[in-house]
């Protein structure tokens, strides 16, 4: 996958490379050329400076004391007379020819030499230099003058992936921003005046998604609640009717298809009850949250669904472990929630757990306040035959019932359960139980406020 981040570094460094290389050897070479420039000034300077009381008549060379600094350079100095008779010669360097005035290239001795020749009132003054003294110390000059240009470079390479950073850094702020949203947030993307223009497209697009697929869900909801409010009417009607109808069928031969009847209205009642929850949930994540007593919405759940339970021979019952918290007093376990919203989550937990729970089993609604952290803790544990685990991670899909499921449901349950933890940005886990007798649901991580 392309990265913006790295395309950019490695252009920007590779030009930056690419840029300082030409400039280094633009540099070098005319740092060398003004190099070998000074050098031919300082030939001539030598020559025009020579004292006039350096003369022998036997042309014997002389030692350098005079010319101490001009001998690290390799300068070989002649002097000639009027009459062409060598007079003077500095030692240690070989004898050149007598070459006309000005400056000359010449070979000796497999050396190229650098000559420069002057004729004055009584003699003829030549200064030579080999050239592999010349470009040594050019190169050496020309190296100095590199070093600002090898101290830019780590200097820029810094500067750009700064640069480079903080442009790029409005695109992971809006990453992040997308990232930490709630996954059923459609509210648009709001930006501030930092944020470049070339990204503004970008966020007017995906604002505008945002806001069709907020009105594509709205309309989706609002169909599912107006088909689920419609059809409670009705249904309620028939069912009242097949009550009515029940006692004078029980005799007669049609007794067992008035029963299935009424399974099969209930059923439907139970669906229209789902999907109406369903759709408030969904309609309901931004509302805001209270201290909410979970203890009371479990007595409460309980009580509604007690009924229930003693219709299948089923033991339910609530049981509160751990501390309470200082101020807590009859109001245990209080949460940061929705009070309406747990309570049904409570009751499809509790439900589910009632109604595949065989006769005579048992269902448990356990409290639990963690002493380490002060969470709270919510389980639901049934005595039923739990579920196969290659089915678990599927049990939260919506109208999703397994394979061996033989009670009747909506397949809903669940999914509004998880909903609505997620909404308070909770946990709520399934597995079987340890024991092998049944499944246990637990809700955790709850946000929890002292009272």
């Amino acid at each position: 996958m392309m990265s913006i981040r790295r395309w950019l570094l490695g252009w920007l460094i590779f030009g930056l490379a690419a840029a300082c290389l030409i400039a280094g050897y633009g540099i070098f070479h005319s740092a060398r050329h003004e190099a070998g420039e000074l050098f031919d000034y300082e030939l001539r300077t030598v020559a025009l400076s020579m004292p006039a009381n350096i003369a022998t008549t036997d042309g014997a060379e002389h030692s350098e004391r005079d010319f101490n600094a001009l001998a690290e350079d390799r300068i070989a100095i002649d002097i000639w007379s009027p009459g062409g008779t060598l007079i003077y010669h500095s030692a240690k360097e070989p004898v050149l020819p007598q070459l006309s005035e000005g400056f000359r290239t010449i070979e000796r001795d497999e050396f190229r030499w650098r000559v420069f020749g002057v004729q004055q009132a009584d003699r003829y003054v030549q200064i030579a230099q080999p050239y592999s003294v010349r470009d040594d110390l050019a190169a050496r000059l020309a190296l100095r003058t590199l070093w600002p240009l090898a101290l830019l470079v780590p200097v820029t390479i810094a500067f750009v992936l700064l640069i480079v950073a903080r442009g790029l850094a409005p695109i992971g702020s809006l990453s992040r921003a997308l990232a930490n949203r709630s996954i059923d947030s459609l509210d648009p993307v709001v930006i501030d005046e930092r944020v470049p223009v070339e990204i503004r497209p970008l966020v007017d697009a995906l604002n505008d998604l945002l806001e069709r697929l907020s009105v594509a869900s709205k309309a989706q909801r609002t169909f599912v609640a107006d088909a689920a409010h419609e059809l409670r009417t009705p249904l309620t009607a028939l069912k009242l009717q097949l009550q009515a109808a029940k006692p004078d069928a029980l005799a007669a031969p049609d007794a067992p298809v008035i029963e299935r009847l009424e399974g099969r209205v209930n059923r439907i009642i139970h669906l229209a009850q789902q999907l109406l929850s369903m759709a408030r949930e969904d309609a309901r994540h931004e509302k805001s949250m209270i201290p909410v007593s979970l203890r009371r919405v479990a007595e409460q759940s309980v009580s509604d669904l007690s009924l229930l339970a003693e219709a299948k021979q089923i033991d339910l019952g609530l049981d509160a472990r751990g501390p309470a918290t200082s101020g807590d007093g009859n109001n245990t376990y209080t949460v940061l929630g929705d009070e309406q919203a747990l309570g049904i989550l409570l009751k499809n937990l509790v439900d589910n757990a009632i109604r595949y729970t065989p006769a005579g089993g048992r269902v448990d609604v356990v409290l639990t306040r963690d002493t380490a952290t002060g969470g709270v803790l919510l389980e639901v544990a049934d005595t039923g035959p739990g579920i196969a685990e290659d089915e678990l991670k599927r049990v939260f899909d919506r109208f999703y019932r397994g394979s061996s499921v033989k009670e009747q449901g909506s397949g809903l349950g669940l999914a509004i359960a998880s909903s609505i933890a997620a909404r308070h940005r909770a946990i709520l886990a399934v597995s079987n139980r340890t024991d092998g007798s049944g499944l246990s649901i637990r809700l955790n991580q709850l946000p929890t406020v002292s009272v």
